[in-house]
């Protein structure tokens, strides 16, 4: 043991195991307090509680907001009583939610889904949880920064939600606060005070992913186990290593737009704004460009959405292959797939910019990159079927949340393709029908993913189960109502429909699709109930479940290795040493239909 503990320390890839064990010792030899132990901790495993628990929190606010702004889209004028109780009389008087509450609604609505949960919700947890776990170490690079990049996250998140309830309401120009309506703090209620603590709270959000990212990428690079090469470390891994370059490239810039937007509004300058008039007065500001915004917004938003959907992905590649009792169909095709993905998103942006007066050489550039990163994704979508195909299927909560992801991703995908299209996308832009194609793929496709990472690894994040019964309600309801709100919402856009407007019984030429509107509004509602019964499961199972043992989806990765309690460090003894790769499912050389990836290979044995 003192000699495979030897050549362990000499393995370049395991520099942070001399730094894993004193990690590991001085976290035996005293008891942590109540405080440094949930509050203040440092281990990666209370860190990634954290974060779930305060994207599920942020996660019910965004979606009672959603059903507070669907009962006014469903029953325009009518009024509702739960409306008046949740926003006081000035801003649902009489029970009617007028229209500076419904667009304060939707941009907090969008800002907290897109980055609250599926950005730090998402990557927060999975990545905190699994990647010390499946690479083999004691606990990330550095726990400090671990712990900073949380409270950075915790502090953004009580800004964003306090911006609720300032005076003149919260941020009102959508999620993606377009000036020169976001910069002039006097164009709408929604454009004062809400507005800066909005861009407050995105440079902590920042910070925090900042300082998230630069730990994932030197845990993976430098603290892999003995024999972990990087072609034997899971597709999760994978997944959560390019999206934290993605985000290590692409946040800044979205940093430098906060803050010259900050400018704009309180320091007198003019990077957004230029030729403004407001009760025709011209305002003193002359030389900037609100297109400049866009284009700084988009080079974060685009690779943002594969920093959401990514993780997802990674997680169904591990759910799939576990559950289909199969290798993963094209395990270096997957990777190639993640890898192009992440460069192509850094070349797309312009798509959402079509109609800006672009060059339209320029966009037929975005066109054909926008359709090449097609490609790459639709392998993702092939090896997910293929790897079903066949396969000896265990239908858990998890499995039905990831053949959804593959679902959602495929419907979602197809609809992207008329978005592409610069002459297609003319038609159908900033309409309902882009509302539909992006919550489909990438907030269906994300959550389905979020949803199928709890079900799978709860047993290793609180020791005990969750109720599997509760885990297909949850599912069915939550598919059908997805469904339901999302695919008819591509006939209102189609129709004509807006995005964000208040209400259309002004347009006579939307009357015929007004019918769909209710209906899409008790999706909504019956969807938004059904979390409850995650809600339930969720926290009831952390004290009530049934115990776990140790591995109980019959899994071949590390985290499975480790004892159903741990400590800050994760294995008792030496770390285990890694010799094939994580998907030897059902090999005919071994009686067992999973061989843990600790397992030495057999004489004569081919390994990856």
């Amino acid at each position: 043991m003192a000699d495979s503990e030897h050549t362990h320390d000499t393995h370049p890839a395991s520099h942070g195991d001399d730094h894993g064990h004193s990690h590991d010792h001085g976290h035996h030899h005293h008891e942590e307090s109540w405080i440094s132990k949930y509050i203040f901790s440092q281990d990666h495993k209370m860190i990634s509680k954290q974060f779930l628990v305060t994207a599920i929190i942020m996660g019910v606010i965004a979606v009672t907001l959603s059903v507070l702004f669907r009962l006014q889209l469903g029953w325009s004028g009518q009024s509702f009583g739960i409306t008046n109780f949740l926003l006081g009389d000035r801003w649902a008087k009489d029970g009617i939610i007028n229209a500076d509450a419904y667009l304060a609604m939707v941009t907090i609505h969008g800002t907290i889904m897109v980055f609250f949960v599926l950005t730090g919700g998402l990557s927060g947890t999975f990545a905190n949880l699994l990647i010390p776990l499946q690479c083999g170490a004691r606990d990330m690079a550095s726990g400090f920064l671990n712990m900073l990049s949380y409270y950075a996250f915790f502090i953004s998140s009580v800004i964003m939600v306090s911006s609720l309830f300032v005076e003149n309401g919260a941020a009102s120009g959508g999620w993606t606060i377009y000036p020169p309506l976001s910069a002039l703090p006097d164009a709408i209620p929604g454009s004062g005070m809400g507005m800066t603590l909005w861009l407050v709270s995105m440079v902590f959000f920042i910070a925090s992913a900042l300082l998230a990212g630069l730990n994932y990428i030197v845990t993976i690079i430098n603290l892999r186990t003995k024999g972990m090469k990087m072609m034997r470390l899971p597709l999760s891994i994978w997944a959560l290593f390019l999206t934290a370059i993605l985000g290590v490239l692409s946040f800044p810039v979205l940093v430098s737009c906060a803050v010259l937007l900050l400018m704009d509004r309180s320091f007198g300058t003019a990077f957004y704004l230029s030729d403004i008039y407001i009760a025709n007065e011209a305002l003193d500001v002359t030389g900037g460009s609100p297109l400049l915004f866009q284009h700084l917004f988009w080079f974060l938003g685009h690779p943002e959405v594969y920093i959401v959907l990514l993780p997802a992905l990674g997680i169904a590649s591990e759910v799939i292959a576990t559950n289909a009792r199969k290798p993963i169909f094209g395990y270096k095709a997957m990777v190639g797939s993640i890898l192009a993905i992440a460069l192509l998103s850094f070349i797309v942006w312009g798509h959402h910019m079509y109609v800006t007066g672009m060059n339209p050489f320029l966009g037929s550039v975005f066109v054909f990159t926008t359709l090449l990163i097609a490609i790459p994704s639709a392998v993702k979508g092939f090896n997910y079927i293929t790897t079903l195909y066949k396969g000896n299927i265990r239908f858990t909560p998890a499995m039905m949340f990831c053949i959804g992801l593959v679902s959602t991703f495929v419907t979602g995908g197809l609809t992207g393709i008329i978005l592409a299209d610069s002459a297609l996308d003319v038609n159908v832009h900033d309409t309902y029908f882009v509302v539909a194609h992006f919550h489909i793929v990438m907030g269906m496709s994300a959550i389905f993913g979020m949803l199928a990472g709890v079900y799978h690894w709860y047993p290793k994040m609180y020791g005990r189960m969750m109720n599997t019964k509760l885990g297909y309600a949850h599912f069915w309801v939550t598919f059908v109502c997805a469904f339901g709100v999302f695919f008819p919402m591509h006939f209102v856009g189609m129709a004509g429909s807006p995005r964000r407007y208040y209400a259309y019984s002004e347009f006579p030429f939307l009357q015929w699709v007004e019918d769909l509107q209710p209906i899409i509004s008790i999706f909504a509602i019956v969807g938004a109930l059904a979390q409850l019964l995650f809600l339930f499961n969720f926290f009831y199972s952390i004290w009530y479940g049934q115990v776990a043992p140790q591995n109980p989806w019959g899994s071949n990765t590390l985290e499975w290795t480790t004892p159903v309690k741990m400590g800050h460090g994760n294995w008792d003894g030496p770390i285990p040493e890694v010799h094939r790769w994580a998907y030897d499912y059902s090999n005919p050389e071994h009686e067992e239909d999973f061989v843990p990836q600790n397992v030495p290979l057999k004489p004569g044995e081919h390994g990856h």
